[in-house]
Parts: structure tokens; sequence; C-alpha cells
């Protein structure tokens, strides 16, 4: 949005988008909680899971939780940009992330590349890398299974690295395969996010609304319309909200209403013309 367009709405940012200021996300008591809890297992490593259909909350709770541990002293954190890389691409991004010289093609040599830098880190700092996944339900099962061996140590004692994987239902269901059990069962920590109530779906709009400077912008009738029309799915519900703020914009108003709600989303009405068309033929 551009600087007109927030000056119209008194807005420091459009709240509605994907891109919203670190600062300005809301922190849940449940993602609080399951963020503490990795934190603790930082320095043990191990396999974190978060689940949840597309639009309940995973990307917040990834930066989040990312931020969290990239504020703590001495904690390395890489993220996988593409989830459905085969295993040479796999070891080749986790030598970029990792700042590891690979060679093209030699997948032994990378796998004790890895683990000598990992221990390496481990020694001089006490705890370990971490890596993040996101859409991990798109990984190939062989990768799946790598990440396993990379991070396990001593007979499965210690492990090297503290890995987050985050998917929609599909990522459980590919877990339960007997291939993966014995990484599944390595899972320490778990996030389940489900559908939000509308009192949730209230309270995200008021914060978002209130950390973007401007808590008029919505009026109370349209935050519960916005609420009932989300279906439980904060993207919907922003994505709803974001496209008001537009025809907003293209009004010239500068705040939303219920009115505005039914004049976007509304479907229109029939033209009664061609009603007493159809009525007279039959």
């Amino acid at each position: 949005m551009n600087r007109d367009l927030l000056s119209l709405f008194g807005l420091k940012f459009n709240p509605f988008r994907p891109d919203i200021p670190l600062q300005a996300l809301r922190l849940t008591p449940t993602i609080d909680s399951f963020c503490r809890r990795v934190e603790l297992s930082v320095d043990d490593g191990g396999f974190a899971l978060i689940t949840g259909e597309p639009g309940t909350g995973k990307s917040v709770a990834l930066r989040l939780l990312a931020h969290r541990l990239q504020g703590r002293r001495d904690v390395c954190v890489g993220a996988i940009d593409h989830p459905r890389s085969g295993l040479t691409d796999f070891y080749r991004e986790l030598g970029e992330l990792f700042d590891v010289p690979l060679p093209y093609n030699n997948r032994w040599v990378g796998f004790k590349s890895l683990r000598q830098r990992w221990s390496a880190h481990i020694s001089s700092t006490s705890t370990r890398p971490v890596l993040i996944i996101d859409e991990a339900q798109e990984m190939h099962p062989s990768v799946l299974s790598e990440i396993r061996l990379l991070t396990s140590k001593s007979f499965d004692s210690h492990s090297l690295l503290c890995v987050i994987l985050a998917g929609d239902h599909r990522l459980p269901d590919r877990l339960r395969h007997p291939d993966l059990l014995p990484l599944a069962t390595r899972i320490r920590r778990r996030l389940l996010l489900g559908y939000a109530d509308r009192d949730d779906l209230r309270a995200s709009l008021d914060h978002l609304l209130d950390a973007a400077g401007n808590t008029a912008l919505i009026t109370d009738a349209l935050k519960s319309c916005l609420a009932d029309h989300a279906a439980g799915n904060f993207r919907i519900l922003m994505n709803m909200a974001d496209e008001l703020l537009c025809a907003a914009a293209e009004r010239g108003s500068s705040h939303l209403d219920e009115q505005l709600f039914f004049h976007v989303f509304q479907p229109p009405a029939a033209n009664p013309r061609k009603k007493t068309a159809r009525a007279k033929s039959a």
C-alpha cells in the first residue's frame, strides 16, 4: 500500500497483508507456550512439529518462533526454501544454509561435512543449530528419512540438530507411513493449530488495528460480520478485510463499515425482467 493510501486511513502499514512487521504479529498463549517449549529443547536438539490447515496461523507461528530462536545467543537458524528438492539439491541447500562447501553429487561427503560442522558448533556453543522446514508435507520421504539420519549421533543418544517441521494435515498422514515412523516417534514438541472461533478472529482484528495505528478503521458491526464470514480462517479474514480496504480507498472513504461489506461481497440481485421472461416462456 502506498503512502497516500496509508495516510488516508491513518495507518502505519497495511494490517491485512502477510508482510506485516514482526512486532505486529499476535502472540497467542498457545503459540507462546509452544515457542517456550521449543526454546527449552534447543540445547538438546530433536524434532518439533507444527500442523494446521491453510490459513490457521502456521506462518505466524514460524515467524515468531524463528525470531525468538535467532535472538538467542549462538543459535544458528536456517530455513529450507524448496521442500520438494531431491536428496542432491537438499544437501546443496543445507551446505549453503550452514556455510559448508559440499562436492557436487557426493552425499556421503556432504553427510560427514555437515555433521562435523554441527558437532563443532555444539562443542563451542553448547547449542544445536536449528533447521526450519515449511510446507514439509511436500518433502520426499527419502529426504525426511535422511534428515533423521543426519541428526542422529551415538546410536541415537544425541541429536546434532533441532528440526521444526510445519505443514498441513498431509504431513501427519505422511509421517504415519512405515518408512517414516522412525522420524515420527522422535517428535518431541507439537503444535496443532485449528480453526479460530469468532472471538479469536475479532481479537486478531483488534490487535492488528491497534498495531497499525487506527483502532477505529473498522466498525464493531463489520468486525462481527467479517468474523462470521471467515469460516474460522485467519487468511480468509485478512483477505476480505484487505479487499474492503481497497474498496474504501476507491470510494474515498476513511473507514470500513457493514454497508461496504454487503456492497462488495453480496451477490448481485437477479434481473426481475429476466425472471418475468422465464416465467412467461414456462
